[in-house]
């Protein structure tokens, strides 16, 4: 379970104050995976980190009851100079993970042949968010945070494989993804969420988000 109670954030961006939660509540449970639908810039990617405990509220609190995913694409903690086999062994002793099996796994999946034992920090962006989605896929979460879903990769055997593998995880786990588009969402979320003007908005699918989300006010 994740619950937000009161939880506010926002931002200072040198004209005006960004809010991104206006002293909002929401929970969500195991078993029910979650898509929150929000325009760019109006803070998805601090709600995902917020979640994963990467970015505290400013006022309220997050409550925590299950093992939850760092999100997906999430290079922090990750040592850039070290190799992608380098951090995979890193990773394993902090989540107590056999370093031998997170390497092979790792190896598999996101199928990066010899840069795989090249700097991470040399990667591009797609070689990164194979190797992000690999590594989360190798750890064992109750939750798995995406934000603006799935890697954007043209390799069809990385494609094949972490999308199976996925799907095989979300029959005992559960995902929240954050986007700007619905479809993204379409795949694995039935109910769903808006995050408007500071506020989450909660519907019990997808369908009603989208009607209030796509929704704009006639002007007089």
């Amino acid at each position: 379970m994740i619950e937000f109670r009161n939880v506010s954030k926002s931002f200072w961006t040198g004209e005006r104050r960004k809010v991104i939660l206006d002293r909002a509540s929401f929970r969500v449970e195991r078993g029910q995976s979650l898509g929150i639908l929000a325009p760019n810039g109006t803070g998805k990617t601090t709600v995902v980190n917020m979640m994963a405990g990467l970015e505290k509220p400013d006022e309220g609190e997050i409550v925590r009851r299950s093992r939850i995913s760092f999100p997906l694409g999430y290079m922090g903690g990750l040592v850039p100079r070290l190799s992608a086999m380098e951090n995979c062994r890193f990773i394993a002793r902090i989540y107590d993970k056999d370093p031998d099996y997170l390497e092979a796994f790792c190896r598999w999946v996101c199928g990066l042949e010899e840069y795989f034992d090249m700097p991470v920090g040399t990667y591009s962006a797609g070689m990164a968010a194979r190797f992000s989605f690999s590594l989360l896929l190798a750890l064992d979460f109750d939750f798995y945070l995406i934000d603006e879903g799935m890697p954007a990769t043209t390799d069809a055997d990385f494609n094949r494989k972490a999308g199976q593998i996925l799907y095989e995880r979300l029959k005992t786990s559960t995902v929240i993804i954050v986007s700007h588009q619905a479809t993204t969402l379409e795949k694995f979320c039935k109910t769903a969420a808006v995050l408007r003007n500071g506020r989450m908005l909660m519907f019990d699918t997808l369908e009603e988000a989208k009607a209030v989300y796509d929704y704009q006010p006639q002007s007089a």
